[in-house]
């Protein structure tokens, strides 16, 4: 166990940044899950803005790596473009 008041703040500050990652990585995961899922082709480019940008920022704060994010983001293009 920690023994100096900043280590058990670091213990106490970690493990609320790891459940708001993971909070915000599940997220995003349910988000690009619905993309895919969705075969009408209204819908997933009204979507596509918001859930890109969801990548984009988990990318910039580090909570996913960014060429994740951009094979991510180039998945969920390509199934765009497969839609009639």
């Amino acid at each position: 166990m920690a023994n100096h008041a900043s280590s058990l703040k670091r213990v106490r500050s970690d493990a609320v940044k790891r459940d708001r990652n993971r909070y915000y990585h599940k997220t995003m995961r349910n988000a690009v899950r619905a993309l895919r899922n969705s075969e009408d082709k209204k819908e997933v480019e009204e979507k596509m803005p918001k859930v890109v940008g969801l990548i984009d920022r988990l990318a910039k704060k580090n909570v996913i790596h960014k060429n994740k994010a951009n094979n991510l983001k180039g998945s969920l293009a390509q199934h765009l473009n497969t839609l009639k």
